[in-house]
């Protein structure tokens, strides 16, 4: 069986989801296939209990897909870029640099959100779209590229025609390998624990990034939950350092992640499960393919640090979206065009955040005082400051 569209997208993760919202808002036939069914309850198994912080730019795409009117009330801003030395002999914070996003405008640097909720409400999005098919639980099987059109195998037997596809289908992309293109990785023996947590002290809209070693401790603003203040936590570890605190009995893990956090919002109260996550730098060497893009986690891959990751996919779909409609769906020029715009911007990124990732890996007393005197000549120039704040948001000027 054959049917057409203009977009396939191959993965339905967050990337995915958005990518078919934001093209089926504007017009497009788009059919998206994920193996998996999204899981959209907090607390249901195999739930994704990360959270993401959309920066001031995402948000364009988050309302160009017709979402963010309903996001927004459920989402906490993030006023303040808290980072702490925590490098000291006993581990407390021995200095604090906040950068304020009152310096460059009136809105806050991003918004935060539950991962698990977005995939909620981009779902229920997708259900408003009748040019959208979306088909949880079906698999991408094969890929064939021709000049004019590509012809996607899926695990159902039917065979789908798209001017465009779309590869949002991970780190481990098929679309990718189809495309014959290689990709470089940069492991690190790290692992992140995920998971939320209640505190005494209201977060007062303040992400936290607390340095030490072996990789940041960070509280990111989440709404209240039973009426406690709440927080969600990324905690990125050495591997087996990760799993010995992953199998920690709860009072144990909150005796550890609380001193971890110098106690900043007081003790902490585990408020989920935990979950693990490798932590590795990734990016494919172009791009683009026949008939193909790739974005998200099939074109480049960031550890948690500085909000970067989803923010950089959603600036792909922003570029696609834009592309879409100046040049013919699909063709070379326009998917050249992608990948010149995207590809230097990606890999920029990805080379700056492995630089800051090694930097907050250290655990040596120079390491760490070296680290701390350089973030402290960063806050200390206004110009420099600003700066910083700028292109971590990804914006320019």
């Amino acid at each position: 069986m054959h049917d057409s569209c203009d977009i396939l997208i191959s993965g339905g993760g967050i990337a995915g989801l958005t990518a078919a919202a934001a093209f089926g808002t504007a017009g497009f036939s788009v059919t998206l296939v994920d193996p998996t069914v999204p899981i959209t309850e907090r607390d249901a198994q195999g739930a994704d209990l990360r959270s993401t912080a959309f920066l001031q730019p995402s948000i364009r795409v988050l309302q160009a897909a017709g979402v963010w009117d309903d996001l927004a009330p459920l989402a906490s801003a993030l006023q303040i870029m808290r980072l702490v030395d925590a490098g000291g002999p006993e581990g407390a914070a021995r200095q604090v640099w906040d950068f304020d996003a009152a310096e460059l405008s009136d809105q806050p640097f991003g918004w935060n959100l539950p991962n698990w909720l977005l995939r909620r409400t981009l779902r229920d999005r997708l259900g408003q779209l009748p040019n959208v098919d979306f088909r949880p639980g079906i698999a991408t099987a094969s890929i064939m590229t021709r000049e004019n059109e590509a012809l996607v195998g899926l695990s159902d037997g039917t065979g789908p025609r798209a001017r465009l596809l779309i590869a949002a289908d991970g780190r481990g992309s098929l679309a990718r390998e189809a495309c014959g293109i290689a990709v470089q990785t940069l492991r690190y023996g790290q692992k992140a624990l995920a998971f939320a947590v209640t505190h005494p002290t209201p977060h007062a809209n303040i992400s936290t990034e607390i340095h030490r070693s072996g990789g940041p401790f960070t509280l990111v603003p989440l709404q209240d939950l039973a009426g406690q203040p709440c927080s969600a936590v990324v905690w990125m570890e050495t591997g087996p350092e990760a799993l010995r605190l992953a199998s920690l009995a709860v009072p144990e893990f909150e005796a550890a992640m609380s001193q971890r956090s110098c106690h900043l919002l007081g003790p902490l109260s585990l408020a989920s499960p935990r979950s693990l996550w490798p932590i590795i730098s990734q990016i494919a060497s172009r791009f683009n393919g026949e008939r193909t893009a790739l974005i998200a986690e099939a074109a480049h891959v960031v550890p948690p640090i500085g909000a970067q990751g989803l923010n950089m996919s959603l600036a792909d779909i922003a570029t696609l979206l834009d592309l879409a409609t100046q040049m013919p769906l699909g063709s070379a020029e326009m998917l050249a065009e992608y990948n010149r715009r995207r590809w230097p911007q990606a890999k920029a990124r990805v080379s700056g955040i492995d630089l800051l990732n090694r930097a907050a890996m250290q655990g040596a007393p120079l390491f760490r005082d070296l680290r701390a005197t350089t973030l402290r000549a960063l806050h200390g120039s206004g110009p420099l400051r600003r700066g910083l704040m700028r292109a971590g948001m990804g914006l320019k000027g």
